[in-house]
């Protein structure tokens, strides 16, 4: 790779990372039910996981997709219901102190690495960074250094958002204000997945 090429790169990467889109809304709804040391497997399991799908991809896993359109409309489908179940659950999640007590466990590590295979914001980010950052001249180095790149600065964008919801627990102890934030939040994540669905189909 062309050194000429990292900060591009880079900036492509904070970019990307920082806008918000499907991880970035699930990670401040997280933030705000969980607190941000609940939510750091989540966080993390974002960076890293997103990281890990770039050098795969950088070394011609998204080639493969793509020459499989059965494939790719198979992800593309059951990442958007699986989105969609996950914006119903930001939605409806509850805003009772008690109940959310009792509420159920943020993503962990694992859960939030598998996640980003299925996000089409994702797809669209590995695959232009395979095309663009990737020359085959030394495609282990390569894919490793925008893994490395986008797994850091990923962790970074992750972090910011998880502060970001965890900034308006105070404001969010009113139970409406606590709903209206859910329901904007899952309402958010859905029209991304409808979107992103869509301009994957196209």
């Amino acid at each position: 790779m062309n050194f000429d090429l990292y900060a591009p790169l880079v900036g492509y990467a904070v970019a990307a990372s920082f806008t918000p889109g499907p991880n970035n809304t699930m990670l401040a709804a997280s933030g705000a039910q969980f607190g941000f040391a609940r939510t750091r497997p989540h966080l993390f399991g974002v960076g890293l996981g997103f990281g890990f799908m770039i050098f795969l991809v950088a070394l011609g896993l998204g080639g493969s997709v793509a020459r499989l359109p059965w494939l790719n409309l198979g992800m593309t489908l059951i990442g958007a219901a699986l989105l969609l179940w996950m914006s119903w659950r930001i939605a409806s999640a509850p805003v009772d102190a008690e109940e959310e007590a009792r509420a159920r466990a943020p993503l962990t590590f694992l859960q939030a690495a598998g996640f980003q295979w299925i996000n089409p914001k994702g797809w669209t980010m590995a695959l232009a960074v395979a095309g663009g950052y990737v020359s085959g001249a030394a495609p282990l180095r390569e894919a490793a250094i925008c893994a490395a790149i986008f797994a850091l600065v990923g962790i970074l964008s992750a972090g910011s958002w998880a502060a970001f919801g965890v900034s308006l627990r105070r404001w969010l102890v009113n139970p409406l204000r606590r709903r209206i934030f859910n329901v904007s939040m899952g309402a958010l994540l859905a029209g991304f997945v409808i979107y992103g669905t869509i301009k994957a189909l196209a």
